[in-house]
């Protein structure tokens, strides 16, 4: 660890990678990931919103979850490449607050939104005629709000807390961003107590949600195992499927991550499963929901076919 000025409120980022030729070849590859989904979920959000035919509460709860990635990606990376390319490591402690209250709603308010959504297709494909009246357009926003007012209480609890801890020990956090499990071995004081609230939201907003999501999907498999139409076999299954691959992106880094306890983390470890949840899913989604989705495939050809009618 390196040497602080423990007069300082500052915090020093350690960061994902030594600063050599190696690491800025990584780098760039991770700057390009970062405009790769930037301009996927962008697009994606344009898209529904432009397309009458994606006016449904699956592509409105999509386009929710594309402006969650967007943030996420845009809470961490940005920070990352300024301290690399400038050679600074510091982050201010308000800084980290803000980081830390983005990154937590991100993430609990998407661990919701993906159980919305599996909830959604469960409706559709188990429950057909119930479904206009269980997925309305007033459920569907009542789910979107509540996985965001939900998040972000969940948030602003632990960023108050984490806030107000006293770090007596070297300020130089080993992560490329303040993530609540690298700050808390800083702590001059006994963290026990806020770690069994770490882990119980972590059950709450990631675990709870994922066996839910498994359990729901399961039952779609079975339904969908028993249809007689055999494009409509094939339809639901590729919904599923395209489900369930972000999911499990989504769910089992983050989940395997915070309910390890301390003693059996490693830092590295956690770095690495972190970049595959910040950075890769975050670019992923879009892809996956948009080449293995017929609908949203119509809808790039018909809005990129008004955009190219209106140049000529």
């Amino acid at each position: 660890m390196e040497k602080w000025n423990q007069t300082s409120n500052d915090f020093i980022l350690l960061g994902l990678f030594l600063p050599n030729q190696t690491g800025l070849l990584l780098l760039t590859l991770i700057i390009l990931i970062f405009f790769l989904a930037s301009m996927g979920n962008s697009a994606m959000i344009h898209l529904i919103r432009l397309d009458p035919h994606l006016h449904k509460p699956m592509y409105f709860l999509l386009s929710q979850l594309s402006l969650m990635d967007l943030i996420y990606i845009s809470s961490t990376i940005p920070k990352m490449v300024f301290n690399f390319l400038s050679g600074q490591k510091s982050i201010s402690f308000l800084g980290c607050g803000i980081q830390i209250f983005f990154f937590s709603t991100m993430a609990g308010s998407e661990g919701l939104l993906l159980a919305s959504m599996a909830y959604d297709r469960y409706m559709a494909i188990c429950h057909p005629l119930h479904y206009p009246i269980h997925m309305s357009k007033g459920m569907c926003v009542q789910l979107i709000i509540g996985s965001w007012i939900m998040g972000s209480i969940n948030s602003l609890v632990h960023t108050a807390y984490v806030l107000h801890i006293p770090y007596c020990q070297s300020r130089a956090i080993n992560h490329f961003f303040c993530d609540i499990p690298a700050l808390l071995p800083l702590a001059c004081m006994d963290t026990w107590i806020y770690e069994y609230m770490v882990f119980v939201s972590t059950i709450l907003f990631l675990l709870i949600p994922f066996l839910g999501i498994t359990a729901s999907y399961g039952q779609v498999l079975y339904a969908v195992y028993h249809m007689h139409s055999k494009e409509g076999r094939k339809k639901a299954f590729t919904t599923c499927s395209t489900h369930l691959t972000v999911v499990t992106f989504y769910y089992v880094p983050f989940i395997y991550t915070y309910l390890q306890p301390r003693k059996l983390r490693s830092p590295r470890e956690d770095k690495m499963l972190a970049a595959f949840y910040t950075i890769l899913t975050p670019m992923l989604n879009p892809i996956i929901y948009s080449l293995r989705n017929k609908e949203v495939l119509g809808a790039v050809k018909r809005v990129f076919g008004v955009f190219s009618s209106m140049k000529e």
